[in-house]
């Protein structure tokens, strides 16, 4: 194994972390059979203090769950000049690719914890706390993808060989693959839908701040979704182009390097972020139907969708900067 502090950290935390899952699902379990908030008994006070303390552990440990995606971000671009062949992340996955499943369920993770924190802050502001069988279901999910991630990690850092001879990303957004598909799709059309759907994003967070029925809500979140494929799409087939000023050149993990201000950690985290709040709003209208909870809801719904319209706008603002500011054109690759 590669002996860098990052590989080390990663990986500490992923033992810890599932490992606190684990345990929280087991109580989840027992939770989930035995919750009676109508109950006065000894066991029923005794869940009562545990499932509080235990939401506590949880929302640090996720947290941290949350951080180590970054964190494994920067180790994937820190170590890439470890292995020939390698110029970025790129190559620092391609080593062993493994390492692309890790990425992809560390994203869907990344939802997961956020959406139960935030579940669980709402849950504890009510005195009957409506949503611990919701809670702990999905913490009985989270589990499992959380230990599928921890074994994922530790086959990807383990199988690390520096003496491999890597391909890079214009070797992959270049030849044959999902990727390459998707750095090819033709520029002009899917700028329109991005550019179009992010003006439809933000319409719509316009109608669900000013109308109380629940539709426009709803849509916001079904939108977040269809955003988060359009723009990763983008970012590869058009978006990166224009920030490095290179049509050829269609790779999202260079944007993390020095060379480019590091300016794919802001955009990034601005669109995840947009993404999370979006999505949000439309789980938590879901949920207005439980008296107990209906007020913190109705008063962080509107907080949340301005979030999300502004971290959207945040990261089209950084997407397009280029575009407007620059000489440079993909009007030949239209």
């Amino acid at each position: 194994m590669i002996l860098h502090p990052g590989i080390i950290a990663l990986l500490f935390a992923a033992l810890l972390v599932a490992g606190m899952v684990l345990y929280g699902a087991y109580i989840g379990a027992i939770a989930l059979a035995r919750w009676d908030l109508g109950s006065s008994s000894e066991g029923q006070l005794a869940l009562e203090r545990k499932t509080y303390l235990l939401s506590t552990l949880m929302s640090h440990a996720l947290g941290l769950e949350i951080l180590s995606a970054l964190v494994f971000l920067y180790t994937l671009d820190d170590i890439h000049a470890i292995f020939a062949g390698a110029m970025c992340a790129t190559g620092t996955l391609n080593a062993n690719p493994v390492g692309w499943w890790v990425l992809v369920v560390k994203i869907v993770a990344l939802f997961f914890c956020a959406v139960w924190i935030t579940l669980n802050r709402i849950d504890q502001r009510a005195e009957d706390y409506p949503l611990t069988r919701l809670k702990y279901g999905l913490l009985l999910l989270l589990a499992p993808l959380l230990a599928l991630e921890t074994w994922l990690l530790f086959r990807y850092f383990l199988g690390l060989d520096p003496s491999v001879i890597t391909s890079c990303c214009g070797a992959l957004f270049s030849g044959s693959g999902v990727a390459a598909e998707v750095a090819g799709l033709p520029a002009f059309p899917l700028m329109i839908a991005f550019f179009g759907g992010a003006a439809l994003y933000l319409a719509t967070g316009v109608l669900s701040l000013r109308l109380a029925q629940p539709w426009p809500r709803y849509l916001l979140a079904a939108l977040a979704v269809a955003m988060l494929g359009i723009a990763l799409a983008s970012v590869i087939a058009f978006i990166s182009s224009y920030h490095y000023a290179l049509p050829t050149h269609h790779c999202p993990f260079d944007l993390l390097q020095a060379d480019y201000h590091y300016i794919g950690y802001p955009m990034y985290l601005a669109l995840f972020g947009a993404i999370f709040y979006g999505l949000m709003v439309g789980i938590a209208e879901s949920l207005r139907r439980i008296a107990s909870i209906n007020g913190p809801i109705t008063a962080a719904q509107p907080r949340w969708t301005l979030l999300s319209m502004l971290l959207l706008g945040l990261f089209v603002i950084i997407a397009a900067w280029p575009m407007v500011f620059s000489d440079f054109t993909l009007e030949g690759y239209y």
